[in-house]
């Protein structure tokens, strides 16, 4: 196996772990293989049994993921820290930001994983004290296996915290998304509301109207719009904060100007409109950023795309845990997309993609969501549908699709059908298993002859070398 290169965070951790081999000398190297060869079949029992305690780990483990999964599992990765010798170390070290990257896809808590870890530290540190034949053996040994459970744990916390960081970006991006789609239809409403605003404030402090401290920008339409949706969608930044400094500074000197003499309240009006300019470039900026967002959206077919994917499927996976609830994936591909293409052309192509969005969009629910995977592929995530509701939307689709051929502008029809993957979530956390069971069902339709719909079944052996999603 080729040795894997480590980016510039886990260098460190494996020169850490190097160094900590060194210092412990052979004994101790030799004590710790003698651990590995009958210790964590236990240990794993013991990490599991005490993780299980905590309700929060109840929603992530249940037994009999645990028996047959998990603790395997387990088992190898104990091996695997006891006996890595140097040759082995950048391996070792890349499979924890693996191991760390699962765990924020999963969402299990940081402290759960450092209590097990603390809990297998105590377990095998007992054990090295009896079976070492002397106190140095002994204690170099555990002075080596605390520094690399430690180098573990650091390990898998870096790939953690990067794998949340994506994962809360892409999230802000989808609610901003979903609550601003048409970015310059709500770009032109506010900047005439604050034109409003301004016209408004230019009458009042002339004197042709009363109430002037009623008039604050931050109780404007515009005010209460940027704080409660404008701040959550453009997110906490040096702009925001700005906008939010410069209206609490104009509604600071409006106060002033409505306490002094009407003849001289116009004296105030500049320097609140200057600030009301930085104010219009400032949103313009904002609103900018915002449009880079339309990438969550499939320019062809007009469905998300898999940007958002992952966003959802946490979502969802949450809400059916939390409320007892079903939800189901659909996967599907259009037979022979390339022999489309090759045979009528791109547009020709380009024209069945869109009339399968179409009907997607007439054949499900407002609630549920639709994905342009890429290329042919769609998925549909049916919120509060069971797999075998699932199974008859699908099977609903695919006779649609294959009873509704499309009209080329030669006047040919064109026939399309698609193989259809099913599954529903079973309860698993990781919504990667969940994508992997639809793919294998989709390529189980393939293999069977297309134009079919299959239900994902654990006898299906998930499809080999498929991407993961995009995170």
């Amino acid at each position: 196996m080729d040795t894997p290169q480590l980016d510039e965070a886990s260098q460190p951790l494996a020169q850490a772990w190097q160094q900590c081999l060194l210092q412990a000398g052979p004994a101790a190297a030799a004590l710790l293989h003698a651990v590995a060869a009958d210790a964590p079949p236990t240990l794993a029992r013991r990490f599991y049994e005490v993780l299980l305690q905590d309700t929060r780990a109840r929603r992530f483990l249940s037994h009999e993921q645990v028996k047959q999964r998990l603790q395997p599992a387990m088992q190898r990765w104990l091996a695997q820290l006891l006996t890595t010798d140097a040759d082995g170390i950048a391996a070792t070290v890349a499979a924890q930001r693996v191991i760390g990257d699962v765990h924020a896809r999963v969402g299990i808590p940081v402290d759960l994983v450092t209590r097990g870890a603390r809990v297998l530290k105590h377990e095998l540190f007992v054990r090295l004290r009896a079976d070492a034949h002397d106190s140095d053996t002994a204690f170099a040994a555990i002075d080596c296996l605390s520094a690399i459970m430690d180098i573990a744990m650091e390990g898998m916390t870096l790939a953690y915290t990067h794998a949340r960081e994506r994962s809360s970006r892409t999230d802000a991006a989808y609610r901003l998304f979903s609550l601003v789609q048409n970015v310059s239809t709500e770009r032109e409403r506010q900047r005439a509301l604050l034109l409003d605003w301004e016209n408004s404030l230019l009458y009042t402090l002339a004197g042709h109207a009363t109430g002037a401290d009623n008039a604050s920008l931050a109780t404007s339409e515009f005010g209460l719009w940027f704080t409660h949706k404008g701040i959550p969608s453009f997110g906490e930044s040096s702009e925001t904060q700005q906008v939010g400094g410069l209206m609490a500074r104009i509604d600071s000197s409006l106060q002033r100007a409505t306490d002094e003499d009407p003849a001289r309240r116009l004296t105030a009006l500049p320097a609140i409109r200057e600030d009301l300019a930085t104010i219009r470039n400032l949103m313009t900026l904002l609103f900018e950023r915002i449009g880079e967002l339309d990438a969550g959206s499939d320019a062809l077919t007009n469905l998300l795309n898999r940007r958002f994917l992952p966003t959802v499927l946490r979502r969802e996976i949450e809400l059916s845990t939390r409320n007892h609830t079903p939800f189901s994936l659909l996967l599907l591909d259009l037979d022979h997309f390339k022999a489309i293409n090759d045979g009528h052309g791109h547009d020709a192509g380009d024209r069945a993609l869109q009339h399968v969005a179409a009907l997607l969009g007439q054949q499900t629910r407002g609630s549920d969501y639709l994905f342009r995977y890429g290329g042919e592929e769609f998925v549909v995530v049916l919120v509060a549908a069971s797999e075998s509701q699932a199974e008859v939307i699908a099977e609903s689709l695919r006779r649609q699709i294959a009873q509704s051929p499309i009209s080329l502008p030669n006047g040919q029809t064109l026939g399309l059908t698609a193989s259809i993957g099913v599954a529903g979530h079973d309860g698993h956390p990781d919504y990667e298993r969940l994508m992997a069971r639809a793919d294998a069902a989709m390529y189980a339709a393939k293999r069977q002859g297309r134009n079919r719909v299959v239900v994902a079944d654990e006898a299906l052996p998930e499809a080999p070398g498929r991407r993961a999603l995009q995170r």
